[in-house]
């Protein structure tokens, strides 16, 4: 494949990796509007995580040019001289959980006001069927003064980059592919195919690979709503959901899915996407939007469930001390995006309990600037009336985890990382 320079907008959990991998066999431009980012990534440094320094700094170069490597700008005229336009932007939900396209929006006109005869623009951002070409080209055509396929073409390859995952990267991970045209998607996919080990899979259309990737998160979705209930259920017969998970699991067909809380930008907010566009063509999707009602309760659920515990114990809930260690939305990954921690959090307070917060990978910054929470940079040496071990950070499995609760107190464990002897309760 001669003559290809890629673009890459987005340097975030998606985008970054994508462009590092890129990079070790064509030259790229990743651009970035966040000029921290770009200055961070220009150090070498990821603050993410995804990528490792020492990976980063082999693939950066001081300026664009013919070779391959990294260049990162937030300057859009360095995107002029691609050939391949990628998309790696967040597809997040608003307050009422409707998509909220604006990232998309914005990065389309980008790429727009830059694109030239016989580009192509690939989308790599989670959206439900038919917003690649009904939404977004559209905005390309009108920024760029050029005619779909006819003089520009586009792609859809959705992400599957599983954060804080050192073992499924994205060369590792098998990618869907597809174009507007049968040439571009053949082009699309040997792009895809070069870098990626894994392989490929070519989807017939734009639209296929646009509902591959949104039902994948919504039905993990929907699995783990299934067993939040059964978690709801048995707690109340007193019975272990985990053990039950255990034993049940002995079966060669059963799905091994486990109780907990379901933030996240992927899993925690793709079903609204597809059921916002259900909507759209007159279908209102009712298991979808149940189990976005059991999971988006979780929080609410367990910070009940520590408060009623820590009253069987007869410990004073008012002003009682809880330590919640973890904030971001999963373990081993410092994304605070969409966590749903937040919502233990609240229902917390609500019953005016002191909370304080711990997490070692969480940025402080981030999570003051977008939830006004306080995170505590040290493992406190108190102890509490609770302790609710709500992410499963590696740092958190060797605690001395009762040296942290009182005498009488109670350690709920959201997680199930330690024996069931150890806990008071656990999800």
């Amino acid at each position: 494949m001669k003559n290809i320079q890629i673009a890459v907008i987005g340097l975030g959990y998606v985008g970054l990796p994508l462009a590092r991998l890129f990079a070790t066999k064509y030259p790229v431009i990743g651009f970035d509007t966040n000029l921290n980012r770009i200055e961070e990534l220009n150090r070498g440094k990821d603050s993410t995580l995804e990528v490792p320094d020492e990976q980063l700094q082999a693939v950066l170069t001081g300026s664009p040019s013919s070779a391959a490597g990294l260049y990162c700008t937030s300057d859009a005229e360095f995107l002029r001289a691609c050939t391949y336009y990628i998309i790696a932007v967040p597809t997040p939900v608003d307050k009422t959980n409707r998509p909220d396209l604006h990232p998309l929006l914005s990065a389309s006109e980008t790429v727009g006001k830059v694109i030239g005869q016989n580009d192509i623009v690939i989308y790599e951002s989670t959206v439900s069927p038919g917003i690649t070409e009904d939404v977004c080209v559209p905005i390309v055509e009108k920024f760029s003064g050029l005619t779909f396929n006819r003089d520009f073409f586009a792609g859809y390859s959705p992400e599957r980059i599983n954060p804080g995952d050192k073992l499924h990267t994205v060369e590792t991970i098998l990618k869907i592919t597809s174009g507007s045209t049968p040439q571009t998607a053949d082009k699309v996919d040997q792009l895809y195919r070069s870098v990626i080990a894994a392989g490929t899979y070519l989807a017939p259309s734009i639209r296929v690979a646009e509902a591959a990737k949104v039902i994948e998160n919504s039905q993990r979705d929907i699995n783990i709503a299934f067993i939040n209930e059964l978690a709801k259920i048995f707690n109340r017969m007193g019975i272990d959901t985990r053990s039950v998970l255990q034993a049940a699991a002995t079966k060669w067909n059963f799905l091994p899915f486990y109780p907990g809380l379901v933030g996240g930008h992927c899993i925690g907010v793709d079903p609204y996407y597809l059921a916002q566009r259900a909507k759209e063509y007159g279908f209102r999707p009712e298991i979808i939007l149940s189990g976005r009602r059991m999971n988006d309760g979780m929080g609410e659920y367990v910070a009940q469930e520590v408060v009623r515990c820590m009253i069987k114990k007869e410990i004073l809930i008012k002003h009682s001390k809880v330590l919640i260690l973890g904030f971001t939305f999963k373990e081993n990954c410092p994304d605070v995006r969409n966590t749903k921690v937040i919502d233990v959090i609240h229902e917390l307070q609500h019953y005016d309990i002191n909370v304080t917060v711990y997490d070692p990978i969480a940025s402080p910054v981030d999570v003051k600037r977008e939830y006004g929470i306080e995170l505590v940079s040290e493992l406190p040496i108190d102890e509490y009336d609770a302790v609710v071990v709500a992410v499963a950070h590696k740092e958190f499995i060797s605690l001395n985890i009762r040296s942290l609760v009182k005498k009488n107190g109670i350690l709920y464990d959201v997680k199930g990382i330690y024996p069931l002897e150890v806990v008071d309760a656990r999800l």
